[in-house]
């Protein structure tokens, strides 16, 4: 959330309003409500926002997210379909380097490509690669530092 408040704080108007929704919002906003910028989407987005959080796991989140975001130039839904239409197989065949130019095209699919990608998206790529090098499964990933527990109690 502290994103969100920043980004708020430092625009001048809602023109300039970007990057500041976490995967919980843009899960919320894919699920619920419509695209485009506005104050009125924004305002509705974090307590359900909130709520996705407080019901489901952080894995279960990031699954969604995987499954509702757009992967490709031409609105390829969900991970598998933009790992078909980048490397011509399934997502759970990806290597690591795949996975992470995948993870690196986000949040503009239509400009970024993972089955073309330019010095940007490469190193983006690289950099995510290297982060997630150091989380030997998902689930460790996705941990608080320190273990910590959601609203419901479920560990993150």
């Amino acid at each position: 959330m502290a994103e969100l408040k920043e980004a708020w704080q430092d625009a001048d108007d809602i023109s300039e309003l970007r990057g500041g929704s976490t995967i919980t919002q843009q899960v919320a906003k894919n699920l619920f409500l419509w695209p485009g910028r506005s104050i009125a989407r924004k305002g509705l987005e974090l307590p359900l926002a909130l709520w996705i959080d407080w019901v489901l796991p952080k894995r279960r989140i990031i699954e969604i997210y995987l499954n509702v975001a757009v992967w490709g130039p031409n609105g390829e839904f969900g991970i598998e379909a933009g790992s078909r239409h980048a490397f011509n197989k399934s997502a759970s065949q990806l290597t690591a380097g795949e996975a992470a130019l995948m993870a690196a095209v986000l949040p503009n699919p239509k400009r970024r490509s993972a089955k073309q990608p330019r010095p940007a998206v490469r190193r983006i790529a690289g950099i995510v690669q290297a982060r997630a090098a150091h989380y030997p499964t998902i689930d460790a990933c996705l941990r608080r530092p320190g273990g910590s527990q959601n609203a419901a109690g479920k560990g993150v």
